[in-house]
């Protein structure tokens, strides 16, 4: 389901609607409050007996600029509408984590945020990007359109940049040349499968973060796809080595053993990018992981 595009359509109905209420049914409400304060103030006239002719004014007006209740959940509706469609499709918009590729820094269930703004504004379902603000850095989280379906959205860590040559062989991440640090960090407890994994600290950038990785399973990579600029990678029995393309982006998941990423389907289009993941807002089985991530 594309919400994007529900809430721009229920943006236009509404909008639709609160112009049709605002220059023709609210004038035709006014205009019949005045006849039927006509009728009220020839029946006073006429000797009609009220006990408060001030609140029987102001309940006739009341009753006769009432909005009609299809209006009132469209027209009604437009400036709520309007203030979300801003807000999300400028400002924040909220995701929720689906799948553990992103273990240990996002577990399944956690509702994050993501800033639309850090790396540009884009006009919302054309994506184009009409104000530059930034761009994606090593060790950013982010979320783009998946390539293979731009429909489907996806969270990974950015890795390497365009014009980055990266090689991920026998575990081990470099970047240009340069092996990016890698120490122990002890274990991680997944308290859905109730089992620990090894952890390390990796640093991308400035930004240190852990990740999950097997260093004595194979390193070798197996059901690749076919992407764009495929052949700028070459696959080994020990891993895979890419050099990035101009525009594009090569993430992966923290869990390195269970993400489908870059080193599968390839790299991820400028055009694709939606925004920086930055906070946790609500996780119902654990409350304790509301705040900023890395």
């Amino acid at each position: 389901m594309n919400f994007a595009l529900i809430l721009f359509l229920l943006l236009l109905v509404t909008f639709v609607a609160w112009l049709a209420d605002r220059f023709v049914f609210l004038p035709q409400r006014r205009e019949l409050a005045s006849r039927r304060l006509e009728d009220f103030e020839r029946s006073v006239a006429a000797g009609a007996q009220v006990a408060d002719p001030a609140a029987a004014r102001s309940a006739i007006v009341e009753k006769a600029l009432h909005q009609p209740l299809w209006l009132e959940y469209t027209a009604g509706l437009f400036p709520v509408i309007a203030v979300v469609f801003f807000l999300r499709s400028f400002v924040v918009e909220p995701f929720k984590i689906p799948s553990g590729s992103m273990i240990p820094t996002l577990l399944v269930g956690d509702l994050i945020l993501v800033n639309k703004f850090s790396y540009g504004v884009r006009l919302p379902l054309i994506h184009t990007k009409i104000i530059e603000s930034g761009n994606p850095k090593r060790g950013d989280v982010m979320v783009f359109r998946y390539p293979r379906d731009p429909s489907m959205d996806y969270i990974k860590r950015v890795v390497a940049l365009p014009g980055d040559k990266i090689s991920y062989e026998d575990k081990r991440l470099r970047i240009n040349g340069e092996p990016v640090p890698l120490t122990d960090a002890g274990e991680f407890y997944d308290s859905e499968r109730l089992s620990y994994s090894r952890q390390y600290s990796e640093k991308l950038g400035t930004i240190n973060h852990n990740i999950l990785t097997e260093l004595d399973k194979p390193s070798f990579i197996t059901a690749v796809e076919a992407f764009p600029f495929r052949d700028r990678c070459e696959y080994l029995s020990t891993g895979v080595s890419c050099e990035v393309p101009p525009g594009h982006y090569f993430v992966m998941g923290d869990n390195r053993e269970n993400s489908l990423d870059s080193r599968f389907w390839g790299f991820v289009p400028e055009r694709n990018i939606v925004g920086k993941a930055f906070f946790i807002w609500m996780n119902f089985s654990d409350l304790k992981r509301i705040g900023r991530f890395h």
